[in-house]
This record gives structure tokens, C-alpha cells and sequence, in this order.
């Protein structure tokens, strides 16, 4: 299909006029989601409000979906000669819709069109209040207007996403949820359920966001934002040995051999130095044993980054089922991350600085899940699902997302600003500073690929720029590329064992 151009600057000039901008479609192509992604992100860039956008994106996918799904379930009726409005009918159809529409999309969806169905999407920006509104051409049935009313009602009495999933409904069914989140988004916008809106009007279904600007407000206090607050603030310093070999590393009248004679002291951090002095990065001839002469091997900047891991894990833990996954994609993620320095920058600094910005870009996902253990696992089944950004998601539960949750501790720590960067944008590299991209987007990068690897981001969503950058020009490259890297990860880790 080829792809419309339209002119972006007749977009806005419409905008800006008041006018509104519509798209009329049957079916939502991965073209015409991007022109709808297009539009949104013109309008909110336009009036400075950027940060709403992937609050808004996903109410106006979720209104589209509803529509595309509502219009295929009357062309489904229809092929199987079955009314609509018969209540016996209706239910007979609906026992084995969604599993029919499920097997065929494509056939249901291209029905549409035969049968004139359509959905429409018109963006219009008036009196400083911005209306997103999707119809189609399928009046509401009253049994469908009593679910959603109900949706609506359930939606009112709830003030995190969290407290709505823990109280009345199941993750796993998807029943309600997306008009639940659009409500919670709404909320966090700080509006209420009232600018939502969904009537019939003449033969059409009409679902309306109404969003006044003058009134929004990126809400972020909520009891679970106060409580992982709390348990960043009481979580302890660095132990005392780890803090007192930074000092040692730092202060220039002190010796290689003083900084072995103290590691020997810690059994643990011992095994950690030789463990990566002996890895396949230093390609060593011989075992080494020697504390003295992993010290040496190491560097001081590679033993301070090992001491930000080894420092990190003894606070936050490896007890858990879920915690000991997270640390096992970082180091994953961390692999990744050094062999793609390694290739593209060949510079040694930065190869270090990535490796321990992979090992610890999630840590604020471990504090998440010490003050929610069941928390992040509901996040990812929900954004499965809905399709909604992670990010999005965490701070609809709490107000702040992982990544944020983890350069706080990182500053808390003290960490130096190119991991707290590298922790902070490795889901946004956009947002970095400009001295601290090649940290930021080679993390971000190896975490796409390892993520692209677990099924968990597909190839549309990741940056191709930033893939770009490092010779990944299509899904068959990053796909040959995950594979290499995988490979040569599993060799490491025998070697390890």
C-alpha cells in the first residue's frame, strides 16, 4: 500500500485555525497508525505539551481500536446472517466472536470496507482545549452502552491503575482495561472521568476526549509513588568496605598493593574481580589468581565500576525469583552493551562505562518490586495486552518509572552523571545530554536487542536511528546480529561457570 503524503504545514495551519483535521479510514494499517502518531505528535509539539503525548497516543489507539473492533463485529454478524439486535442472536454470535476475529483480522477488516464501514478520527484545537474524537458509522447497542457506562463508574472510584487491577479485575482476561487506563490517564492528567465522553449521534457511535489545557497537570504524588520515594531514602550508603576502596582508589598516595590487601578482605568482592578479569574481555592466556594482578589487569576505572555493581547487588539483593531475572537480563544486557562498544567506538573507557551501565540500567525495577513484589509482572502482562508503553504504564501504578526510580538512587549513591544518564534515558535517549548520547544509546540498544530477543519490544518499536549507528539497518540484520550475540553471551557464561 502506498503511503499518503500529506503536507505537514496545512496540519498545523488547520490546527492553529481552530479547524479540524480528520482521518477517515476502515482499518488501521501500521501506515496510517503512523500518520496518526504524525498529527498527535505535530499538534502537542506545536503547543509545547510533548510530555502528553504517549498519555494521549494510547487513549486515541484504545478509542480506534474500540471503534475498528465494533464495526468488525457488525460485518461479523452480518457474513454469519446472524441480528444484531436479537438478544438470543447476539448471544450466540458472541460466543465465538472475539475467537473468530482473532484467527482472521485480515478478513474481518477488509469486509469493512465492502460493507462501507468506517472508522473516523478528527483532531481539532479550540479555545485552548484540544478534542480528540474517533466515530464510526455503528450505533452503540444498549447492551454495549451498559458495559461501558459501567467501565466508566467501576474507573471512578479508583485512584491508581494498581488499586483498580488488585481489586476488580483480572490482567490476564484484558476485561474493562482499556477504558480503566484511559480513565487512570485522564486522572493523572488531572482531570476526571468527565472528559470522556461516548453517545450515538444520528448513525454513529461518538467517543470524545476533551482535554482543557489550562487544566492539566502531569499528576505524580500517589501512595505508591510516596512509598517507593521511602524505600529509595531508607535504603543504606554503599557497605563500609566498598566505600572505603573508593577512597583508597581516589587518593593518590595509596598503592595498587594497599587496594588488593583491602579486596582480600571481602571474600565475595574477590571472587567478583577474578570472575571478571578471567572473562573472555581480557582474552588472558593463563587462569589468573592473584588479587595483586587482577588489580592490576582491571584498572582503577574497571575496579570502580565493579565496585558500583558489587555495591548495588549487596543492598538490593539476588534472593528473589524476579530479582535474579532482572539481574540476569542486565547482565545480558550488559554483555550486549560492551561488545556493540567494542565494535562501533573501539574505546576502552566507554567499553567499561557501558558494560556497568547495562549491569545496572534496571535497578529501579528491584526497587519497585521490594515495595510491590507482584507489581512489575502485572505491568508487563498489562502492557502485553494493551500495548502500552512501559513507562507510561509504571508511573500510571506509581507516578515514577523505573528508570527515573533508578538514576534517584544512582544520585543517591553518588554515582558519576554518565551512569545515572545511561540509567535514566535507557528507555528515552532522546532526553540525554548531547556529551553523554554514546553511553545513553548503547544501552539503550543492547537493552532493545535483549528485550527484542525475549519477545518483549518488536522491531517498529525500537529506534532505527540509533540502530543505525551501530551498522543495524533492518530486522534481518538486527536479527542476524541478536544471534551472533546470544551465541558469543552463552560461551561467556559456560566460561563463567
Amino acid at each position: 500500500m502506498k503511503k499518503a503524503v500529506v503536507d505537514n504545514s496545512k496540519v498545523l495551519q488547520a490546527i492553529r485555525h481552530n479547524l479540524p483535521v480528520t482521518i477517515k479510514i476502515h482499518a488501521m494499517t501500521p501506515e496510517i497508525e503512523e500518520r496518526v502518531e504524525e498529527i498527535l505528535d505535530l499538534v502537542l509539539t506545536d503547543i509545547g505539551r510533548e510530555k502528553m503525548r504517549d498519555a494521549l497516543l494510547y487513549c486515541l489507539k484504545e478509542l480506534a481500536a474500540n471503534a475498528q473492533k465494533a464495526n468488525a463485529k457488525r460485518a461479523f454478524f452480518h457474513e454469519r446472517g446472524l441480528d444484531i439486535e436479537d438478544e438470543e442472536e447476539y448471544e450466540e454470535g458472541m460466543r465465538v466472536f472475539h475467537e473468530v476475529l482473532s484467527e482472521a483480522p485480515r478478513h474481518y477488516f477488509e469486509l469493512l470496507k465492502e460493507l462501507g464501514l468506517y472508522t473516523r478520527i478528527t483532531f481539532q484545537l479550540k479555545n485552548n482545549t484540544f478534542y480528540l474524537t474517533v466515530a464510526n458509522n455503528a450505533p452503540l447497542l444498549k447492551e454495549e452502552q451498559i458495559r461501558i457506562f459501567d467501565r466508566v463508574a467501576r474507573a471512578r472510584l479508583f485512584e491508581t491503575l494498581e488499586e483498580a487491577l488488585t481489586t476488580a479485575y483480572d490482567v490476564t482476561e484484558g476485561a474493562g482495561l482499556g477504558i480503566v487506563t484511559l480513565i487512570m490517564i485522564l486522572k493523572r492528567l488531572g482531570l476526571s472521568e468527565e472528559a470522556f465522553d461516548i453517545d450515538v449521534v444520528g448513525e454513529e457511535t461518538v467517543a470524545r476526549l476533551t482535554i482543557p489545557m489550562d487544566r492539566i497537570h502531569l499528576s505524580r504524588l500517589t501512595e505508591l509513588t510516596e512509598r517507593v520515594v521511602g524505600e529509595i531514602e531508607s535504603l543504606p550508603q554503599f557497605p563500609e568496605n566498598v566505600l572505603y576502596l573508593q577512597k583508597l582508589i581516589d587518593d593518590p598516595n595509596s598503592t595498587v598493593q594497599d587496594i588488593a590487601r583491602q579486596i582480600s578482605t571481602d571474600p565475595s568482592l574477590t571472587a567478583d574481580l577474578l570472575k571478571v578479569v578471567n572473562s573472555a574481555q581480557f582474552m588472558l592466556p593463563k587462569k589468573v589468581d592473584s588479587i595483586l594482578e587482577g588489580v592490576k589487569i582491571l584498572g582503577l576505572r574497571g575496579l570502580k565500576n565493579l565496585l558500583y555493581t558489587y555495591g548495588t547487588q549487596k543492598i538490593l539483593g539476588l534472593g528473589t525469583e524476579e530479582q535474579q531475572h532482572l539481574w540476569d537480563h542486565s547482565l545480558r544486557t550488559a554483555y550486549y552493551a560492551y561488545n556493540l562498544a567494542q565494535t562501533v567506538f573501539r574505546d576502552k573507557e566507554l567499553m567499561e562505562d557501558v558494560y556497568v551501565g547495562g549491569i545496572l540500567h534496571d535497578m529501579g525495577k528491584i526497587v519497585f518490586s521490594r515495595v510491590h513484589p507482584t507489581l512489575l509482572e502485572k505491568i508487563e502482562l498489562l502492557r502485553r495486552e494493551r500495548d502500552i508503553p512501559q513507562n507510561l504504564l509504571e508511573e500510571l501504578y506509581g507516578g515514577l518509572h523505573h528508570a527515573e526510580i533508578g538514576a534517584l538512587l544512582a544520585e543517591k549513591w553518588n554515582f558519576p552523571d554518565l551512569l545515572v544518564a545511561a540509567i535514566r534515558f535507557h528507555h528515552t535517549p532522546e532526553g540525554a545530554p548531547g556529551e553523554m548520547d554514546r553511553i545513553v544509546q548503547t544501552v539503550y540498544a543492547a537493552n532493545a536487542i535483549a528485550m527484542f530477543e525475549e519477545g518483549r519490544l518488536t522491531w517498529e518499536q525500537i529506534d532505527h536511528g540509533i540502530l543505525s549507528r551501530f551498522q543495524i539497518t533492518d530486522k534481518e540484520g538486527l536479527d542476524q546480529l541478536r544471534r551472533s550475540l546470544r551465541r558469543s553471551f552463552e560461551r561467556e557464561m559456560k566460561r563463567r561457570s
